[in-house]
Formats: structure tokens, C-alpha cells, sequence
């Protein structure tokens, strides 16, 4: 405990590296420049070589180790298995030539020069290695993350991190340390390998059930801590291997990807990632000393340019030898053209056994540092010539990698409406808008709610939509109209500020649940507010289809929501009563023309075996006929207003309703 009035020591550095680095990083926001150059810049101002306002360096670089963990953890979160199986080719082919050719031209120049082969092929590893958290920074800035430049650079450099098991296990050898060997190294990479698959085995198998079980706490807090635990914690399993604690968080993350609480756990853990991720950036930029530095400034720009130009020839040819075109190489190129953070590990192992980068010694860890942060600036920089080189190459059509033609699956793209929460007056109003025919995106915290809005039809992201992350799964591009239906007014009004933040285009309809603040809300820029008197589902529906300047159609169709259950007269003529059962209808209009993006239907028939919607004999589709001859489904009843007869299509004869006897007309 502090005393009154004493000021703990380690507060004016955390503030010191908070305000320079958000001052700093919010300068190169104003001037187009990426803010990690301007967290970087903040380092080397704070290092101990510069100002000196940081003295504990140790507990900096203990919280960078958290942000490369949390930054791989987020990446592997949004990098899921059949994801990376797409493109394979880019990490098992891509990446090997870009890894092995770097490692062997630097080690050949390194020899022309006169120097120890051991002493090229370390510096080769130095060079060959690019930074995954300032790549994927500037494609996510581009939003190039799907296109093929984006793929053939995240492909290298999930090899490259790969990779670096191997080197590790190498350097003892590198160094004239040959206890083990050849057996030795092949004993560890076993070691590695099986512990990789055994932590892969264990988290897929546990990690679903886990997620489920915190997430119907309906806890974010719960939910975070869960989320943090699960990333570091892998991480440190995979560390007790020998194998880098920054690949296990990746690997956790991977495995996360494939629950259906990916999005949810991403938009809580990515506020925290951002902290750690530039407490990173600015732990990298405090290792250069500028001072020492200054009679080399010559070494370093000539270093600077060699790894640029090495690192573009093979990076290009990397990926040009898979043939995905001219562009896509160059641009590729070009992105991974600096030296990543992952070489600070590589140098401190080295240094452990005496080799230094290009066998310098102390000046040579400088020269690393020096070019390093360098080439970390000028990565955007970097990327845009490689852009602009890129555009003006020919074009050329690239093969469909082995897996498919590396894109995304396709689903609905059509434009949709986004219903944040899954209440009563939600699932009504999405009732709704599906006999219009409307694809509806419901965001909401509760696994059950979530479970029941998939089950009526509509695509689910989970979480909250007042997060950054759940919006972005959530594709805001095709949504047309946002409604809030299940918060109270305080509670609305600060989620549609947020959502006119994400998309100040996109009209916003608020139906809160208590009393609402009209003046409150419209300040929040919403369109329309539904006062929950006059809420019923009819009028708040009318006002969406207003919105979207799209007819209504009557609602007295079957109800997906609903139970339907006929029970024929006990007289009837038919033998087939057996296959009647209560059914929950698929649609509100007729499924296949639905499905066809047709309403040419003239009048309704629900199957009484499945709940299928079809159109009648006299529709164009008949697709209550072919439906019942295709599945073997006899019977199907009339849902038109006032009708209660089935027709049994087998037999030919008409089954009068046990409830309300009625004549097929």
C-alpha cells in the first residue's frame, strides 16, 4: 500500500508511453501515415538511449511479449483452418522458397566477402523473416486481407513464423554446439510436432463446450477473461516445448476461429490487443540508440537498401514460381520487404552462442535494431510502391489454387436488414420481413436466442453490435436498414451513435423498450423511433418496408413460427392419415419460388409431413405436386384464409378438418 500523497514509480512511465505514443500515433493518423510508425517513433524518443523516460525496460518488454501473443492470437482468430487450407500453396510453396532463397543468398554474399558461412546463414534467418503484425496492419489498412496480394503475403508469413522452430533449433549448431546433432534437432522438431498436435487435439476438443458454457453466462466480462486465459495459456503450454509462445497464441486462435463464438470473442479482446500491440511497437523502437548510430548512418541506409532489394527479388519470385500473376507477386513483394520482430528472438538465442548479426558484435545488434525500425516506417510506404509497380504490370489470369479459387464461400449477398437482438418484437418483425422476402442479420449475446433466430432462417453473428469486431462480421456494405428493438432508450441511443459511427449512411429505426427519448435518439442521428404502444408487429414492419421503399405483402400466410397441426375427420376416405404430424411451416409463401426470387404463386399448400410451402395446380410452379411426388409426402392442406381441407394427392380425395369440418371447393 501507498501512502497518502506518494505516487507509485511506475505510473509517470506508463503515462509518458500512453500520451507520447497516442499523441505521436494520432499525428500520423492526421497524415495518412499508419500510427504504428508513430509508435515506433515514440519508442526510440522514451528509450533509455534518447530521453530516458522509461526506466524499467524489463516490465515494457514483458507487456510487448503479452501484445505479440494477444496480436497472433486475434490473427489466428481470423485466419480459420479452411481458410489457411485455401491457401496452402502460398504457405507450404510461397513460403519455403521465400525463406530458403533469402536464407542462401545472404549466406552466398556473405561468403563472397570473406566471411563464415555460419555467420551468412544467421544473418540470413535475421533477413528472411518479415513482421506479421506490420503487414497484417497495412493489409487490413488496405483492405486487401481476401484479395490474392493480401493471401500470398499472410501465406509466407504464417510459414515464416513456422519457420522459426527450425531456426531456433539450428542456431546451437550454427554456433560450433553440436552436442546431439542430427539427433538431437530431429528429436526436438518430434517433440514440437507432437506437442502442436496434441495442444490442436485438446483445444478443439475442449474449447467449443467451454465457449458455450461461459457465453450462456451472458458475461462479457467472464467471456474476456475466459478468452485472455485460453490465448496465454496455450501460449505457455506451447513455450514448455521450446516452440514460440507467439505460433501457440497463433494456434489458439486458429481453433477459436472455428467456434461460432469467433466473432464475439474477437470484438471483446481486440480493445485489449490494440493496448498491448502498441506497448509492442513502442518496446521495439526503444532498442535503438540513435547516438550510437550516428557515424553509421551510412551503413545503415546501405543495410537498409539490401534487404529491401534482396528481400523484393525473392519474395517475387516466391511467389511468381506459383503463377498467380506479375501483380500479385510485386505487390506481395514489396509488403514483405522489411525485417520482422520475430528476429529479436532469433538475435537474443545467437547471442547466447556468439553469433551476432553479420558477425559485429555489439554494433551489429545496433545495425539490426537501426534497420529494423527503418524498414517497420517504411512498410506502408513500401506497400503503396508496390502497389503502384504492381498496376503497372499486365494482368494474367491465375489458376484456381487446389483447394478452390482461394475466395471466400459464397453465401446471400443480396442487401439485408440488421435486427440487433433477438427479443419478442424482433423475432416478430423478422417473421415479417421474411414473407417479403427480406435476408435479415441478427446480432445477439445469448447462445439460445442466437440458436433460435438460426433455426427461423436468419444469419447470426454473436455479440453484441456495439462492438467493433461484431460489426465487421456482420458486413455492413450490404446492410440497408439497422433495427433496434429489444434495448431500452438509453441503452439505444448509445448503440445507434455507434452504429452511425460504422455507418452514418445506413438509415437507423429504434423501437425501445421503455419510454423513449425522442429528442435523445434523433440527436443520435436515428431515423425513425417506434413508440412501443403503437410497437405491434404490423406497424413497425410497415415503417422497415417504408424505409426500404419495398410493397408490403399480406401477413395471413403460414407462420414459420408457429406450430401447424391437422387433425382430419376420423370418416375420412384416406389411407394415408398416418403421415400427418404437426409441422412448423419452412416459409410464409410458397418455399421453392421463394428460394427462386418468384411470387407468382396463386394459392398455398403446407405439407403436413415436413411443413413445406407449395404453390397449388393452378400456380405456374405446382410446387406443392412435385414436391409431394419427389419425397413421397401424400398430404398437404390449404393455409389460405378460411380454408381448413387437406388434399391427399395419392388417393385424390379431399380430408376434411376434425376441428372445423369444410368442403374443398
Amino acid at each position: 500500500m501507498l501512502a497518502a500523497g506518494e505516487t507509485p514509480e511506475f505510473l509517470g512511465p506508463i503515462v509518458a508511453l500512453l500520451v507520447s505514443a497516442g499523441l505521436i500515433g494520432a499525428l500520423f493518423v492526421r497524415i495518412r501515415v499508419v500510427p504504428i510508425v508513430g509508435f515506433l517513433l515514440a519508442g526510440v524518443l522514451l528509450g533509455p538511449h534518447q530521453l530516458g523516460l522509461i526506466a524499467d525496460e524489463a516490465a515494457v518488454h514483458d507487456a510487448a511479449d503479452i501484445g505479440v501473443m494477444l496480436l497472433l492470437f486475434t490473427i489466428g482468430a481470423e485466419f480459420s483452418v479452411e481458410r489457411l487450407s485455401r491457401i496452402k500453396r502460398f504457405v507450404l510453396g510461397g513460403g519455403t522458397v521465400q525463406v530458403v532463397l533469402t536464407t542462401a543468398v545472404v549466406t552466398g554474399l556473405f561468403s563472397l566477402f570473406g566471411q563464415d558461412w555460419r555467420i551468412g546463414v544467421f544473418t540470413g534467418f535475421l533477413v528472411a523473416l518479415s513482421s506479421t503484425a506490420i503487414v497484417l496492419k497495412v493489409i487490413a489498412a488496405k483492405g486487401a486481407t481476401q484479395e490474392p496480394v493480401g493471401q500470398a503475403a499472410v501465406g509466407t508469413l504464417i510459414f515464416q513464423d513456422l519457420a522459426i522452430i527450425v531456426m531456433v533449433l539450428l542456431i546451437p549448431v550454427l554456433g560450433g554446439e553440436s552436442e546431439g546433432g542430427a539427433l538431437g534437432i530431429a528429436r526436438a522438431l518430434g517433440t514440437a510436432a507432437l506437442v502442436l498436435t496434441a495442444v490442436l487435439v485438446v483445444a478443439r476438443k475442449v474449447m467449443p463446450p467451454l465457449l458455450e458454457r461461459v457465453a450462456r453466462l451472458c458475461s462479457p466480462e467472464v467471456f474476456l477473461l475466459t478468452i485472455v486465459a485460453i490465448a496465454l495459456g496455450v501460449a505457455y503450454v506451447t513455450s514448455l516445448a521450446g516452440i514460440s509462445e507467439a505460433l501457440g497464441a497463433f494456434l489458439a486462435g486458429m481453433v477459436l476461429s472455428e467456434s461460432r463464438h469467433s466473432a464475439h470473442a474477437l470484438s471483446e479482446i481486440m480493445p485489449l490487443q490494440m493496448i498491448f500491440s502498441a506497448v509492442f511497437f513502442v518496446s521495439i523502437g526503444m532498442l535503438l540508440d540513435v547516438g550510437a548510430l550516428a557515424d553509421l548512418w551510412w551503413l545503415v541506409l546501405l543495410a537498409a537498401a539490401a534487404v529491401v532489394a534482396i528481400k523484393v527479388v525473392t519474395a517475387y519470385t516466391a511467389v511468381a514460381v506459383l503463377r498467380v500473376g506479375a501483380p500479385t507477386a510485386m505487390g506481395a513483394a514489396f509488403l514483405l520487404a522489411q525485417i520482422g520482430e520475430f528476429s529479436f528472438v532469433l538475435q537474443q538465442v545467437g547471442s547466447d552462442y556468439g553469433l551476432s548479426p553479420a558477425g559485429l558484435g555489439a554494433e551489429g545488434d545496433q545495425l539490426l535494431v537501426a534497420v529494423t525500425v527503418l524498414l517497420m516506417a517504411a512498410t506502408p510506404a513500401l506497400g503503396a510502391l508496390g502497389g503502384a509497380l504492381a498496376r503497372r504490370l499486365p494482368e494474367r489470369a491465375a489458376p484456381a489454387p487446389a483447394g478452390g479459387d482461394g475466395s471466400e464461400p459464397s453465401g446471400d449477398t443480396r442487401d439485408r436488414v440488421l435486427l440487433s437482438g433477438w427479443g419478442p418484437v424482433s423475432k416478430n418483425l423478422g417473421h415479417y420481413l421474411k414473407v417479403n422476402d427480406i435476408p435479415v442479420t441478427v446480432t445477439t449475446l445469448n447462445p439460445d436466442l442466437a440458436a433460435e433466430a438460426e433455426a427461423f432462417g436468419h444469419t447470426v453473428v454473436r455479440g453484441e453490435a456495439s462492438k467493433a469486431g461484431v460489426l465487421h462480421e456482420v458486413d455492413m456494405e450490404r446492410v440497408k436498414l439497422i433495427v433496434i428493438a429489444e434495448n431500452s432508450a438509453e441503452e439505444a441511443t448509445h448503440l445507434a451513435h455507434v452504429l452511425h459511427g460504422v455507418a452514418p449512411g445506413v438509415p437507423i429505426v429504434v423501437r425501445p423498450t421503455d419510454a423513449p427519448d425522442v429528442p435523445g435518439l434523433y440527436e443520435a442521428e436515428v431515423e425513425r423511433v417506434v413508440d412501443t404502444h403503437r410497437a405491434v408487429t404490423e406497424p413497425l414492419g410497415r415503417t422497415v418496408l417504408d424505409l426500404l421503399k419495398i410493397d408490403h405483402v399480406d401477413m395471413g400466410r403460414p407462420n414459420p413460427t408457429a406450430v401447424d397441426a391437422f387433425r382430419p375427420d376420423p370418416d375420412t376416405d384416406c389411407a394415408h392419415t398416418e403421415t400427418i404430424r404437426p409441422v412448423l411451416p419452412k416459409s410464409a409463401g410458397c418455399t421453392e419460388c421463394l428460394r427462386q426470387g418468384r411470387r407468382d404463386w396463386i394459392h398455398l399448400r403446407l405439407c403436413t409431413s415436413c411443413g413445406f410451402v407449395g404453390c397449388c395446380d393452378d400456380s405456374p410452379g405446382r410446387h406443392a405436386d412435385l414436391h409431394a411426388d419427389r419425397f413421397g409426402h401424400p398430404i398437404a392442406r390449404s393455409v389460405e384464409p378460411g380454408e381448413t381441407w387437406a388434399w391427399c394427392y395419392l388417393d385424390a380425395v379431399v380430408l376434411a378438418s376434425a376441428d372445423t369440418p369444410a368442403e374443398r371447393p
